[in-house]
């Protein structure tokens, strides 16, 4: 008896970092081809996939970008339906393959010029394959990460899963940077698509990692005691209604990511920044969140979820003014300071938090289905923000206002919805989400068998 309590010791202090470093390097892959997406919308898919090269390409080639966050809640279900029934590692494999094929077949589209509107459609369709995979990623990652994680540490190791998302951006970034400097002909003819095809790499790489995690103990235990829902979906709608709300209501949070990461990026050049530089703005703000979003993670664990998560939601409405107005003001030290200020020491305290914040609202058997829809519901304000401020005048000079206006109001819907949650902090993994249902399952046995 001896032996196995030691070697389960030894394996429990191992494997939090271990399912940490692999939701780090798979998120860190998804979302690298998830935001080459939103860099190519913002800068490249205005010029070769639309007829008119003007501000009605990009309010089109933005809503191309949005199309995936349509798909994400269709992914949810069924992504988040096999993750609680069939387990979290297993379905995480499927969305990484999934993810790299659909990009590097991004790479491979032609354009409007060759095709017409075909093109389009067929890049259209490409997204929602990413949209689809993107819904199970940070879910199934952040699920898988919490139920390996020790009680008092929960936010710190799956604060990484979101990391890992802030890498792949810093890399999306970063691959984009020598594209857009490129001369016109080989940036609008094979340089746009390099990014896409190394997509296939990155995820070999992330597969390798991925592969060698086993499913969590406490689904594994649910599935030896027969224990997992038939049906996640009604068992998770029946009693965590009200959790799935709150979360969709929490997840408006993410705009602020595409405000910053995308909108940004066009209003930038349209009043003057170089391209090249807005993308740098981009990589100096995740490179220090890097750093900042662990730390938030560790102080979530501290005084709660939902100071830290409010604090970062409230904080990105009051830094993103002059962060924006900042662009036209031609101080690049400046806005480099306010870049950092907005994201990487407002928003990423949100954005660290929301892992554990989220998952911890539901038990075992409904996680990995009620943190997907949750967001994927919420996260269709994230993916619709750069059509909708768009097309309100958000990206032409004085357009800040517009933007600023749109991040005020759906960071204070998501600090509102966060306060009327409970803090789990000190709830016990074994006792989150936990229902009458779930305390009934729990005498039902006991009492029969006497």
């Amino acid at each position: 008896m001896e032996g196995p309590r030691t070697t389960d010791t030894t394996t429990h202090g191992k494997t939090p970092r271990r399912a940490a470093v692999a939701s780090f390097m798979g998120s860190a892959v998804e979302y690298y081809d998830f935001f080459i997406f939103g860099s190519a919308a913002a800068l490249i898919f205005p010029h070769i996939f639309f007829p008119d090269d003007d501000a009605s390409a990009l309010v089109m080639s933005f809503a191309t970008f949005g199309f995936a966050y349509v798909a994400r809640p269709v992914g949810a279900v069924i992504l988040g339906h096999f993750g609680d029934r069939v387990g979290r590692q297993k379905v995480l494999m499927f969305t990484l393959v999934l993810m790299g094929l659909s990009t590097f077949l991004i790479g491979c589209l032609p354009t409007y010029d060759t095709i017409g509107w075909a093109a389009p459609a067929l890049l259209v369709l490409c997204r929602l394959l990413q949209g689809l995979s993107a819904a199970g990623e940070q879910a199934g990652a952040s699920s898988l990460t919490l139920e390996h994680a020790p009680d008092d540490r929960r936010s710190f190791f799956t604060s990484w899963t979101l990391t890992g998302t802030q890498g792949g951006q810093i890399l999306a970034a970063l691959v984009f940077i020598p594209v857009v400097s490129l001369p016109d002909d080989i940036k609008y003819g094979i340089g746009w698509r390099i990014p896409f095809w190394l997509s296939a790499f990155v995820v070999l790489v992330a597969y390798v990692i991925r592969r060698s995690l086993h499913e969590p103990p406490s689904f594994e235990e649910a599935k030896a005691n027969d224990d997992i829902a038939r049906l996640p979906v009604a068992d998770l709608l029946r009693h965590h209604w009200r959790d799935v709300l709150r979360v969709i209501c929490c997840a408006f949070i993410a705009a602020v990511s595409t405000v910053f990461g995308n909108l940004a990026i066009a209003y930038g050049t349209e009043v003057g920044v170089n391209a090249s530089i807005t993308l740098w703005l981009v990589v100096a703000a995740n490179v220090v969140a890097l750093a900042t979003q662990p730390m938030f993670g560790m102080l979530a664990d501290r005084i709660g979820r939902k100071p830290v998560f409010i604090y970062g939601a409230l904080s990105s409405a009051v830094f993103m003014p002059f962060y924006l107005l900042s662009m036209s003001q031609g101080n690049e030290l400046l806005t480099f300071a306010l870049a950092i200020l907005t994201f990487s020491c407002g928003y990423a305290a949100a954005n660290a938090t929301w892992p554990s914040f989220y998952g911890e609202m539901f038990n075992a058997r409904v996680r990995f289905s009620g943190v997907a829809i949750g967001t994927q519901l919420g996260f269709l304000m994230a993916g619709f923000a750069p059509t909708i401020v768009t097309g309100l005048g958000g990206v032409q000079a004085g357009g800040w206002v517009v933007t600023a206006g749109f991040t005020a109001v759906i960071a204070t819907i998501a600090a509102i919805s966060a306060a009327t949650a409970r803090e789990t902090r000190a709830v016990p993994t074994a006792e989150l989400g936990v229902t009458r249902a779930d305390a009934f399952r729990e005498v039902k046995v006991p009492v029969t068998a006497g």
